[in-house]
């Protein structure tokens, strides 16, 4: 299935259409199978999405009860770090919210790489589809960064894959090394992928992953390739401008 790709004016609108997305897919999920399954993501390009998600004209659109919340991947430090994807969605959205605690399923990750993603494995194996041993996800969102990679998926990292986590050691931008990731086998089983893309610095990228050669090694984004869902990039005019 071929992606959608549509282009903003800023992050800002960007971000408006992305919240739309997620309350879209939380209240047909609910409608569906009575809970809806989300994947978040880390970095500059969300926050604008988790403050718009928990602001007054959105929090109440979503049954929040039914809501369990899952990342894509994480870095490897204390849970109350700045860099910590979970504490950045917990300050901006989930402490905003009525989602209960037990519905917050984040990655153990003052654990070793090693043992964060073996029990996270086994947490996601309690959601999951059938004949799968991880969750079909309604909803994942996922950044790019400049060099292509996306959750903790970097270049030349092994596309061979077979495990839905993995730990991760990798230098990227002076942030920490030791991360853990969902794979694409859990990332491409998703119902609905949605890709948050701001700034001109990633514009270059973008287009050779877009409409370049297939480089899955070099460019891992293009790794994330659903079987049967949906894959909407949202891109702002500054990161489109080389497509």
């Amino acid at each position: 299935m071929n992606p959608k790709i549509q282009i903003f004016k800023d992050l800002h609108a960007l971000s408006d259409f992305a919240a739309q997305l997620f309350v879209s897919a939380a209240t047909q999920a609910i409608a569906e199978r009575g809970r809806f399954l989300g994947a978040l993501s880390g970095g500059n390009a969300p926050k604008p999405l988790y403050q718009l998600l928990a602001s007054e004209a959105y929090r109440g659109q979503i049954e929040w009860k039914r809501v369990h919340i899952f990342w894509g991947d994480e870095r490897c430090v204390p849970r109350d770090n700045p860099e910590n994807n979970y504490f950045q969605a917990s300050e901006l959205l989930l402490s905003k919210v009525a989602i209960p605690e037990e519905n917050i399923h984040r990655v153990e990750s003052e654990s070793s790489p090693a043992e964060a993603a073996r029990d996270y494995a086994n947490a996601l194996k309690s959601f999951a589809e059938a004949s799968l041993e991880y969750p079909r996800f309604d909803f994942v969102l996922l950044g790019m960064g400049d060099d292509g990679h996306t959750a903790s998926l970097f270049p030349n990292s092994p596309t061979d894959v077979s495990s839905p986590v993995i730990a991760v050691t990798a230098n990227y931008q002076d942030r920490p090394a030791n991360r853990v990731t969902l794979t694409p086998l859990v990332f491409n089983a998703a119902r609905q992928i949605i890709f948050l893309v701001s700034g001109g610095s990633k514009a270059e990228t973008l287009a050779k992953i877009l409409n370049g050669e297939y480089r899955p090694s070099l460019l891992p984004a293009q790794r994330i390739r659903p079987t049967e869902g949906e894959l909407i990039w949202l891109i702002d005019e500054t990161a489109a401008s080389k497509l």
